[in-house]
């Protein structure tokens, strides 16, 4: 079993800023839906944003059109990503329906054409804590993924770096029950870009077990499986388990902390201690990319918040050192900038970088 360590308080005083071996190559900073704490997410001015900050990786989540086709959207309900409640052409549109044992009422986008949705207009799904993202309402459309994949080989070839794309499927099993499976679809894509190999700079990543090993039938590029805290279809913190994802994914995302745990209790409040799990997945040869490392008070353990406010930023330099130190092979983050300056700080041995230096 992987345990987490047990402590004493000098040991974990001693961890404030964890002395452990530095990773072989440069974790990657994969934006998390673009620079989504900063621009509406899954829009290209949020990924043309992220990667002008540094990142490696842009991630879209991928769901289908009623015709077919792959568009970027967390949900499939997108009654609070785009302004489509406010168009009365697609009023009669809302509906009610179970989306993997959840009801959920809205506006899904397999109810409508690509052309359909191409007229809707993006909008900050998380306004009270992101107002100055909010401020770009409306400036930007639905993409679909092949505009994704085109932003990044343009954007490759003008900054000089190859930038990656690191689709999800997103609800595969329920498309594949309303007649819209989705690995053979994003196979031929990938196929078609010239992205189906081990070595292309694409993840395919999953909640899902089956459509996971579904996908690596008719597509060679890497897998990723996603677990949360919650229950999940595999149990990381099993030796067992995490062999077991070895057999069918070439990485593991767990959600952050899994990787690393904020302390809570003085005299070593805010301090990140590692669980094992990225040198376990490392001994069966899974890359580890934990998500999602957002800044906000309100995603943020209560030792790291700063201030009252939901929405003002903590000391997020923390959970970003803790992982590095963990040694991650890439994480995932709404503010790709601040994570670019985390891991550059980190590999040059200064040791941990903060968004609050002191006075």
């Amino acid at each position: 079993m992987i345990t987490r360590r047990t402590l004493t308080a000098a040991t974990l005083a001693a961890a404030a800023m964890p002395a452990l071996a530095q990773p072989t190559s440069k974790p990657l900073v994969i934006a998390h839906r673009g620079a989504s704490g900063e621009r509406p997410e899954h829009t290209l001015m949020a990924y043309r944003l992220a990667i002008a900050e540094g990142c490696d990786f842009i991630e879209p989540d991928l769901v289908l059109t009623k015709d077919g086709h792959f568009v970027v959207r967390h949900e499939n309900e997108i009654g609070g990503t785009t302004d489509v409640a406010a168009r009365p052409e697609f009023a009669a549109r809302k509906t009610e329906k179970v989306i993997d044992g959840e009801k959920l009422s809205g506006w899904f986008t397999e109810d409508f054409t690509l052309a359909e949705l191409k007229t809707l207009r993006a909008r900050e799904r998380l306004p009270q804590l992101r107002p100055g993202s909010a401020k770009f309402d409306g400036q930007d459309v639905i993409p679909t993924y092949q505009e994704v994949i085109d932003l990044a080989k343009a954007e490759s070839r003008r900054v000089g770096r190859v930038i990656g794309t690191y689709p999800e499927m997103k609800h595969p099993t329920y498309f594949a029950g309303i007649g819209l499976p989705m690995e053979q679809r994003l196979a031929d894509m990938l196929k078609a870009n010239d992205l189906n190999s081990r070595t292309a700079p694409v993840f395919v990543q999953c909640f899902e077990v089956a459509p996971l090993k579904a996908y690596g039938l008719v597509g060679k590029a890497r897998r990723v499986m996603l677990v949360s805290q919650g229950p999940a279809p595999v149990d990381v913190k099993s030796a067992a388990g995490i062999k077991a994802i070895a057999a069918f994914a070439e990485g593991l995302g767990p959600e952050w902390p899994l990787v690393t745990q904020i302390q809570t209790d003085a005299p070593v409040a805010g301090v990140p201690i590692s669980t094992g799990l990225v040198d376990a997945a490392h001994k069966v040869g899974l890359a580890v990319h934990p998500w999602t490392v957002r800044a906000e008070n309100a995603f943020l353990p209560k030792a790291l918040q700063r201030g009252t406010s939901p929405a003002t930023h903590g000391d997020v330099g923390v959970i970003l050192h803790g992982l590095f130190a963990a040694g991650v092979d890439g994480v995932f983050s709404d503010f790709p900038e601040m994570a670019v300056k985390a891991r550059d700080y980190f590999l040059s041995g200064k040791g941990r970088w903060t968004l609050h230096p002191p006075n």
